[in-house]
C-alpha cells in the first residue's frame, strides 16, 4: 500500500475528528498553491479570512466559518493540528461525531462573531483566521465535562486535564492587550462557546442538532429521488396486476381441490373417487 492509499484509509476509517484535520491540511495546501506567501505568512483575501468591517462580513456571512480552516503558515497549522488531535480525543471518549462536529463549527462561528463585534466597538480593522477558536471550544467543553480527567504529559506525567486548560486560558488572557488581541478574543470566545455547550447539554439541550439538521437538509436536497421510478412501475399497474392475480387465484383453487381429492385417497383408497374426481386428478397430472 503506498502513501496515498494509506492516507485515504486512514480519511475513511479515522472518523470526524481525523476528517476535519484532514480538511484543515488540504484548505493550508490550497493556499499554499494559491495565495501569495510572504515572510513565513499567508496573505488572505477578504472573502475567504473574517474581517471586523461589517462592510465587508455582511456581504461575506461564509467567512464566519471558513476562516477556522485557514492558517497563516506552517507552525500556526502543525501547533493547532496537535492540540486538536488532543482535544478531539478528549471529547470523543464521551460524546458523538455529531456533537463534535457541531461544536466545531458553532464554536468557530460564535468566536468569529464576538471577534467582530469587539474589534467593531474598538474601532479596529483586521483578518483573522485560524481553527484556534473551535479547537478551544471542543478542550473546554472535554474539561467542562470531565475536569479531574488524568492527563499523562510527557516530561510532567500524569496532570488533571483541567490544569491544562487552565494554563492555555491564562496565557491567551494575559496576552490579550499584545500581539493578536483579536486572536486572543477569539480564543476567549470559543473557550466560552465550549462551557455554555456542555452545561445546555447536561439540561438536556444539544446544540448540535442545529448543524445536524442544516447538513441533513442539504445532504437531501443532492439524493436521487425516487419518483422516476415509482411512475414507470404504475403505468403498467393494472392490467399485468389482474392477470397475475387471476392466475394465482385459479391456481389456489385448482391446489385446493387436488388436495382435497389426495385427502380423500389417504383415507379411503382410489377406488373411491367418482369419475369426475378421477378425470380431473389426470388433467391435473398432465
Amino acid at each position: 500500500m503506498n502513501i496515498l492509499d494509506d492516507l485515504k484509509l486512514q480519511y475513511k476509517l479515522g472518523g470526524i475528528a481525523m476528517r476535519v484535520i484532514y480538511w484543515n491540511v488540504a484548505c493550508f495546501l490550497i493556499s499554499l498553491v494559491f495565495y501569495k506567501f510572504s515572510i513565513g505568512v499567508f496573505d488572505f483575501p477578504n472573502w475567504l479570512a473574517l474581517s471586523s468591517d461589517p462592510q465587508v462580513f455582511m456581504f461575506k456571512p461564509w467567512t464566519f466559518l471558513t476562516y477556522s480552516f485557514f492558517h497563516f503558515g506552517f507552525m500556526h497549522l502543525l501547533f493547532n493540528m496537535l492540540v486538536l488531535n488532543f482535544a478531539s480525543n478528549l471529547f470523543l471518549t464521551f460524546f458523538s461525531q455529531k456533537q463534535y462536529l457541531g461544536l466545531y463549527i458553532l464554536g468557530a462561528i460564535f468566536s468569529g462573531i464576538i471577534f467582530a463585534l469587539s474589534y467593531y466597538i474598538l474601532g479596529n480593522s483586521a483578518l483573522i483566521v485560524g481553527a484556534s477558536a473551535a479547537i478551544m471550544a471542543i478542550l473546554v467543553a472535554a474539561t467542562t465535562y470531565q475536569p479531574l480527567m488524568n492527563v499523562r504529559l510527557l516530561f510532567f506525567g500524569n496532570v488533571k486535564l483541567w490544569h491544562i486548560t487552565g494554563v492555555i486560558l491564562l496565557l491567551d488572557l494575559m496576552q490579550l492587550r499584545l500581539e493578536n488581541m483579536g486572536g486572543h478574543i477569539s480564543h476567549l470566545a470559543g473557550a466560552f462557546f465550549g462551557f455554555i455547550f456542555i452545561k445546555l447539554l447536561q439540561n438536556g439541550t444539544d446544540l448540535s442538532i442545529i448543524v445536524s439538521r442544516v447538513l441533513d437538509f442539504f445532504a437531501n436536497l443532492f439524493r436521487k429521488s425516487p419518483t422516476t421510478p415509482f411512475t414507470k412501475v404504475h403505468k403498467n399497474y393494472k392490467k399485468p396486476t389482474e392477470k397475475t392475480s387471476s392466475r394465482i387465484v385459479a391456481k389456489d383453487k385448482t391446489q385446493q381441490q387436488i388436495d382435497e381429492i389426495l385427502d380423500k385417497i389417504s383415507q379411503s383408497g382410489y377406488d373411491c373417487l367418482t369419475k369426475e374426481e378421477k378425470e380431473f386428478l389426470f388433467r391435473a397430472g398432465k
